[in-house]
């Protein structure tokens, strides 16, 4: 793994925070604002649970790149990586809800989680493509790395994990909790200021 996207795959957790510091310190938050970015934030939440409700725990390793499968049901047959859209859907909600420094915030903020995104991406796509070989070929050619398809994908034959609701909660625990909070903090925010 090349050096940048090794430190951005293990740090990926921690790289919103500087964003998030920011956001709370210059908020303007207003109802509009609120309202709007919840929406948008809620998306990115919810393509997320969607996403790790197929794929499991395995979207929390730190060690390194890996994968028991070639997950391409539910949104992975829509987008290469739903997980990262709905991060970058989240982010933005984020933004828009405490309309900080608005535009500029945000527009920092979707430039670093592209480039961020990219390099991870790229790090997992070359394991993937050792490891599935043409299945992940034809993939890669067929499904987009950020922006959705409309049609979902099908690769027959390709051994699927189950759809398990239970696991999605689990794995998404800390990510809920997270938009619980940073909605709260922003609405004490917008009353107190």
């Amino acid at each position: 793994m090349i050096d940048i996207a090794k430190k951005f795959f293990n740090y990926r957790s921690y790289t919103p925070i500087p964003f998030l510091l920011l956001m709370f310190v210059f908020q303007k938050a207003n109802v509009q604002s609120m309202i709007a970015g919840f929406l948008i934030a809620l998306c990115g939440e919810l393509i997320r649970f969607w996403g790790v409700s197929w794929a499991g725990s395995e979207t929390r390793t730190t060690g390194g790149v890996g994968g028991t499968f070639l997950i391409v049901s539910g949104p992975f047959a829509y987008t290469r990586n739903p997980l990262y859209v709905g991060n970058i859907l989240l982010y933005t909600g984020f933004g828009i809800m405490s309309f900080a420094l608005f535009p500029y915030l945000q527009i920092a903020a979707l430039i670093f989680f592209f480039i961020q995104y990219y390099y991870i991406v790229k790090e997992e796509e070359s394991f993937l493509i050792k490891k599935f070989g043409e299945d992940f070929e034809s993939y890669l050619k067929n499904v987009p790395r950020f922006f959705p398809r409309f049609t979902a994908y099908k690769i027959d034959n390709a051994e699927q994990p189950e759809f398990n609701l239970q696991a999605g909660l689990r794995s998404e625990k800390r990510s809920l909790q997270a938009f619980v909070i940073v909605t709260i903090i922003l609405i004490v925010l917008m009353v107190i200021v």
